[in-house]
């Protein structure tokens, strides 16, 4: 009975931190009071306190930085892999879902970002363009950049949800690099250098059928993968590993 009062108290104080983010007291990356000072605030006892806090880390709600303190996580509530993909044995297949449903979401988002990016907005998806760019070109490692890329038109479709969608776009960017090997850079050049134009120009049309047509690239290429390790399959008794 101790242990479910003190299970339920210590729910009510991460549910009052939490309030106090959503609130606007705490943002993105701020440092929440100390242990002792939450311990005064809230009137609980140390216990109660840490039990609370390990339940919004578990959330992704909070963050711990040894030495540092406990801040707000730079994305609330959205975890790493939100969806568990990492579990999913035949990323090729997974691959080609994820294609599936960015086929649904970014066309739309491509668009709205055409039509209401700002224009300091504009200019940071064009210079991000530029950046992946001159890393393909360069020959170097371009995944963190892609993924900026698509980040930064998402954020200027400017709705409250996308960017909590970002995690699964991001997801997909990172496992096509890795069962494409990077395959696709030349098209990534020419499709994102599409897409980044149609935003400049405010044509939502076109930022729509350049996304379209960059995730068909995509799309292309890892069915055709598929179907070549289907093939090999066949002419071999050894499982094609799709890892």
């Amino acid at each position: 009975m101790e242990f479910n009062r003190k299970a339920s108290l210590s729910h009510t104080v991460a549910s009052n931190i939490t309030d106090l983010i959503i609130g606007g007291q705490y943002q993105q990356g701020d440092k929440i009071p100390n242990e002792m000072e939450l311990i005064k605030r809230l009137e609980v006892s140390r216990s109660t306190v840490r039990e609370a806090i390990k339940t919004l880390v578990s959330q992704n709600i909070l963050e711990i930085r040894r030495g540092s303190g406990t801040f707000v996580c730079d994305k609330p509530g959205i975890a790493e892999d939100p969806l568990g993909f990492r579990f999913i044995s035949d990323k090729i297949g997974l691959a080609l879902d994820l294609l599936e449903i960015r086929l649904v979401l970014e066309p739309h988002i491509a668009e709205k970002a055409a039509e209401r990016a700002g224009d300091e907005e504009i200019r940071g998806i064009a210079a991000q363009c530029d950046v992946v760019e001159e890393l393909i070109l360069s020959g170097g490692s371009y995944e963190e950049e892609d993924v900026l890329f698509h980040t930064k038109i998402a954020q200027a479709a400017k709705n409250a949800v996308i960017p909590n969608l970002i995690p699964v776009i991001n997801s997909t960017i990172f496992l096509l690099m890795r069962v494409t090997n990077t395959a696709l850079r030349k098209e990534t050049i020419l499709t994102h250098r599409a897409i980044a134009e149609a935003i400049q120009a405010r044509d939502g049309d076109g930022a729509r059928n350049a996304m379209i047509e960059h995730i068909l690239y995509n799309q292309r290429f890892v069915e055709k993968l598929k179907s070549d390790r289907e093939t090999a399959s066949c002419g071999t008794s050894v499982p094609v590993n799709n890892e």
